[in-house]
């Protein structure tokens, strides 16, 4: 029987707590960890050059609440991407991912989730698929210096949508500290995937796993990838979750949800809990104990 932590992403919490507080809610709410987020928002941004004193502070935090993060979901580069065709934007990049991989080891984080992006904003050419794959080498080496995991997340966008493509770029960077993590909506949203075939072939190189639902990608609509119901998607989450607990997966998984802004917040993650813990026990999945303050 394999035991896994469950988390919830930082911006499905109500945002006007304090750390403190928020670390205490993950608790209260049933959850093992914060996931935390360094999006393209310039507030968000601005983490990666906290100083040592909020470096501290928010460790204080963490230690006052006997809380962790597993991950940090570094989306920022969808505005700076490795791939751009500005030379300064790729710099700017580079340099993110080296104030995040410094950020994450002052705070305790060893994994950061990576967007599988070449590009987002500006054209996909062959050029910005090559600009992609130099510059994630020189991310891969940076975070290796540090014992850091980078794991690439499984995307809405064909650049990057399965652990296969994933895999592929591991066969062109050998290291232990690139990974993948796969969004299990993003995964089945796409009509190519095979998604069972796409995690039994690849399951030696998941890190981590997201849950979120979907709406699929046709030949008359683009999907929706975000801020669909539990349960009214497309993802088989039972199917899903008896493949991983079969293959004895032990890695932890992160519901992603964005009701941070809602006025409801806390019920609708109370809700989504409510559905994998549901599905958890009908599949066989044990999650870990939550930790209380000492």
């Amino acid at each position: 029987m394999t035991v896994n932590a469950l988390g919830i992403y930082e911006k499905a919490l109500p945002q006007n707590l304090s750390w403190e507080e928020k670390f205490n809610l993950v608790h209260e709410l049933g959850f093992n960890f914060l996931e935390f987020s360094i999006d393209e928002s310039d507030e968000r941004l601005a983490r990666l050059d906290w100083s040592k004193e909020q470096r501290a502070e928010f460790r204080k935090a963490m230690w006052n609440t006997n809380s962790r993060i597993n991950t940090m979901m570094l989306s920022g580069h969808r505005r700076f991407p490795l791939g751009s065709a500005n030379p300064e934007i790729r710099a700017k990049a580079l340099d993110m991912m080296q104030k995040a991989i410094n950020l994450a080891v002052d705070l305790g984080i060893r994994n950061i989730q990576i967007a599988g992006y070449d590009v987002y904003y500006e054209k996909k050419t062959v050029q910005s698929r090559e600009y992609f794959a130099e510059n994630l080498t020189k991310c891969v080496r940076m975070a290796a210096e540090k014992l850091v995991t980078l794991s690439i997340e499984t995307m809405d966008d064909p650049f990057i949508n399965s652990m296969s493509k994933i895999v592929h770029y591991k066969t062109m960077i050998k290291s232990p500290f690139l990974q993948g993590y796969p969004d299990l909506g993003n995964i089945s949203a796409w009509p190519e995937n095979d998604v069972s075939e796409d995690l039994e072939n690849n399951i030696e190189h998941v890190a981590a796993v997201h849950l979120k639902d979907t709406l699929p990608v046709t030949p008359t609509f683009k999907g929706k990838f975000k801020e669909v119901p539990f349960g009214e998607g497309c993802v088989d989450f039972e199917g899903c979750l008896r493949l991983l607990e079969r293959l004895n997966y032990s890695g932890s998984y992160t519901i992603e949800m964005w009701t941070g802004t809602s006025d409801d917040a806390v019920e609708e993650v109370k809700k989504a809990k409510q559905f994998f813990d549901e599905l958890f026990q009908k599949v066989g999945i044990t999650q870990e104990p939550v930790s209380v303050v000492k």
